[in-house]
């Protein structure tokens, strides 16, 4: 799941991405509005954490601006404690929680979670390519009746192509969305290296190569 944080203390948007990563969440940042902005109208999320007092663009802006433009990823907006009109503006421009600053990760993680259950991210738990099926509640891999255990990356790569499946990712794409920093990773091998550790666990011809353009799980 690729999540998107728009925070300008940036000591606090350090601390939520390393919270988010460990539990295999891909998150990008941006710290502020006009730059989130941007992030969002041009990337897919599968949620945006947003925080309300923000550098060029504040986030009360930014929810409206998403919304007007038919942007539909939840949103759950960082507010001040005890301000009770900036959960309610917040609420009426579009946001769908909020979460009132300082707060604790683990309510944080329990409200990401809580949003993508309800928007429907995960209205399909379980995933199929041919003989494999991914379990995404429990994130456990099975081919047929045998247990397949998986990297963090090799799951999270495996569930990205399985949710696309029958379109081709290419590369870029790939890093996007898996690994959140396809600029850095753009020349890398890292996506083929990831694939090929795949395809020994589950079979050569589970994930199938397109020349030239990138990777795919064929339809069944």
């Amino acid at each position: 799941m690729r999540i998107l944080l728009i925070e300008d203390h940036q000591t606090v948007a350090a601390n939520i991405r390393t919270y988010l990563t460990m539990h295999d969440f891909v998150v990008s940042v941006a710290h502020d509005g006009k730059e989130g902005l941007d992030l969002a109208m041009t990337e897919t999320f599968d949620l945006l954490i947003l925080d309300i007092n923000l550098p060029s663009m504040d986030g009360y802006t930014v929810c409206a601006q998403l919304r007007q433009r038919g942007k539909t990823m939840p949103i759950l907006m960082l507010t001040a404690r005890g301000k009770q009109e900036e959960t309610v503006k917040g609420l009426n421009l579009g946001a769908d929680d909020y979460l009132a600053k300082p707060f604790d990760l683990d309510v944080l993680l329990a409200r990401v979670r809580a949003l993508l259950r309800r928007s429907g991210t995960k209205t399909v738990p379980i995933l199929t390519a041919g003989p494999i099926r991914l379990d995404t509640n429990t994130r456990e891999v099975w081919k047929g009746r045998k247990k397949i255990t998986l990297s963090p990356k090799e799951y999270a790569l495996l569930e990205f192509l399985a949710r696309q499946k029958g379109i081709t990712q290419d590369r870029p794409t790939i890093l996007e969305h898996v690994w959140g920093q396809a600029d850095a990773l753009m020349f890398s091998n890292t996506v083929d290296v990831h694939v090929a550790f795949l395809r020994r666990k589950l079979g050569k011809k589970i994930i199938r190569t397109i020349p030239n353009k990138g990777y795919l799980l064929p339809v069944d």
